[in-house]
């Protein structure tokens, strides 16, 4: 009796590719029970982390709206999301309506540069929005809730009569 015949199989009764498979799957399942890696956990699973006070500065770039003056007041709360999980509520601590600036030569061939006359009339504005609430800090950055809150990260708020994106410009531990 040969150990290999001409069709692949060892004593003629299991293919060498289907043995080559198991195999590898046995691999496979011993690399991932008994030698899982150097895992750092997650946020969640840290212990020991002292709650600070947070602000967080976003922009929201072409906010529409006529009465946005009116849309939010300080002091309110608001719902936060960031990268799609809800974090809870944060407080509104300041509103600052960007005004849109021009650019107009004077007469002595300089520029100027002056607030935009049909700013009023706009539809579409630029916020930006201090917001104030519980995070840590860890060693990858500061955390709100669960989640890392960096500049540059896009923030969803929802209010009772408002849902938009802003990003987020600054962010500031409080001591």
């Amino acid at each position: 009796m040969k150990i290999l015949d001409s069709q692949g199989r060892l004593f003629g009764k299991v293919s060498i590719l289907d043995l080559g498979a198991v195999l590898i799957i046995l691999i496979v399942i011993v690399g991932i029970f008994f030698f899982p890696g150097t895992t750092r956990g997650s946020v969640a699973q840290i212990g020991n982390v002292i709650s600070k006070p947070m602000e967080v500065e976003a922009i929201a770039v072409g906010l529409k709206g006529r009465n946005l003056e009116e849309m939010f007041t300080i002091g309110d709360k608001t719902d936060l999301v960031i990268r799609n999980q809800p974090y809870g509520e944060v407080t509104i601590k300041s509103v600052d309506i960007l005004t849109r600036k021009v650019v107009v030569p004077t007469l002595d061939g300089n520029v100027k540069v002056v607030a935009d006359p049909k700013d009023e009339e706009a539809f579409s504005r630029n916020v930006v929005l201090t917001l104030e609430g519980e995070g840590r800090i860890t060693d990858d950055g500061p955390v709100l809730g669960n989640i890392k809150i960096k500049i540059g990260n896009t923030v969803e708020l929802e209010g009772s009569n408002y849902n938009f994106n802003a990003s987020v410009i600054d962010v500031r531990v409080k001591d």
